[in-house]
């Protein structure tokens, strides 16, 4: 048994392997990341490797792994992905020691199926995938590399260009949130509980996460050995639309909300992002006035917390600090969460409030308050 695997887990999952975005154009993207970012030039595929309907540029930082893929074709599903949701994930890629195994077991507990196992070999040896369905079209893809050398996948080749920006301390993906539609949380939290032998390790209602305008609810499920977190959200009646409403507007269906990445040192990751022009959601000033009174000590200066807008909080193990970017895109779906977390296991609950008024204050700029 891998050492990482939890007895009668018939799931178990090593990590994270994989993000995959569809967008609109992988090329440019690709340079976003590595610009914004920090993200280095891993491989690529595309015309010159053979193949005639995509392209696809990966980049790694640490251990977080994203592929930027865009369509040759107007007809494929990868374009009619992007024209329906805009540039967003498609899949979730989960690495796992046997990819068979893992579509069975799921399949048999009731996930519809997105591709049978499928083996890709090249000189570097093979890598076994699987996939399955989970909410709107994103997909949870299974792959098991572990008689697998190469850079990244068969098929794809070193991608080596000259051009490669500092990374910025993002080290790997703390959790990754899926919005779903009304009334639809508690479906897919069963979902992950049944059909993934995920365990729920928190909740919140509405009463938790809302102001006076807007409202939401929210599971989080994580595998047995806590690699894998995926907070789930729904929208919840308030006076106003909100974050998660806004979202499936312009999204036109459940999805990827949010990745959060971890950092060890999140004012130097937050200051390079900064000044590589990634844009910050800003608190209220008066939130910094009683943090220290609600959250204890901390290490981190709070003039530098205050300067960029990171939040803190803390539970019964320690304390986290994190903070929020703005939609990364023009349809405001997708944005980012940085966080370093110093013993704490939770996920901010005690920001909720200073949070939800700084998107409000976007929505009421966009027009869609």
């Amino acid at each position: 048994m891998n050492s990482n695997q939890i007895p009668g887990d018939f799931l178990p999952i090593n990590g994270t392997d994989h993000v995959e975005f569809y967008v609109g154009n992988a090329r440019q993207a690709a340079h976003y990341y590595m610009t914004a970012f920090g993200f280095q030039p891993l491989a690529y595929a595309g015309l010159e490797t053979g193949l005639k309907d995509r392209s696809s540029y990966v980049l790694r930082q640490n251990k977080i792994t994203f592929v930027l893929t865009s369509s040759l074709l107007p007809e494929s599903p990868v374009a009619g992905h992007c024209k329906l949701h805009g540039d967003g994930v498609k899949v979730i890629a989960l690495w796992v020691d046997d990819a068979r195994k893992s579509f069975e077991e799921t399949v048999k507990r009731g996930a519809k199926p997105y591709q049978e196992p499928k083996t890709f070999t090249d000189v570097n040896g093979e890598v076994i995938t699987s996939g399955i369905y989970t909410y709107g079209e994103t997909v949870h893809l299974f792959v098991e590399r572990k008689n697998y050398k190469g850079i990244f996948l068969p098929g794809f080749v070193k991608w080596d260009p000259h051009y490669k920006p500092a990374p910025v301390g993002l080290k790997h993906v703390d959790h990754m949130v899926g919005n779903v539609g009304w009334g639809e949380m508690n479906i897919w939290a069963k979902f992950y509980a049944d059909v993934m032998g995920f365990t729920q390790l928190v909740s919140f209602d509405d009463k938790d996460i809302s102001t006076e305008y807007t409202a939401l609810m929210s599971k989080v499920m994580a595998n047995g050995n806590l690699r894998i977190k995926f907070p789930l959200n729904e929208p919840a009646a308030g006076k106003k639309k909100s974050q998660i409403e806004e979202y499936l507007d312009f999204y036109h269906s459940p999805g990827v909300q949010h990745i959060a990445m971890e950092t060890d040192h999140i004012v130097e990751t937050v200051t390079a992002l900064y000044n590589r022009g990634v844009e910050f959601l800003k608190v209220p000033m008066s939130y910094y006035d009683s943090v220290l009174s609600r959250v204890g000590k901390i290490d981190e200066d709070i003039a530098a917390l205050r300067d960029f807008g990171i939040l803190v909080d803390r539970d019964d193990e320690g304390y986290l600090l994190q903070i929020f970017t703005k939609p990364v895109e023009d349809r405001p779906t997708v944005f980012y969460e940085v966080i370093q977390r110093k013993g704490a296991k939770s996920f901010g609950k005690g920001n909720f409030k200073a949070l939800f008024e700084s998107i409000e204050l976007e929505q009421q700029n966009r027009g869609t308050l």
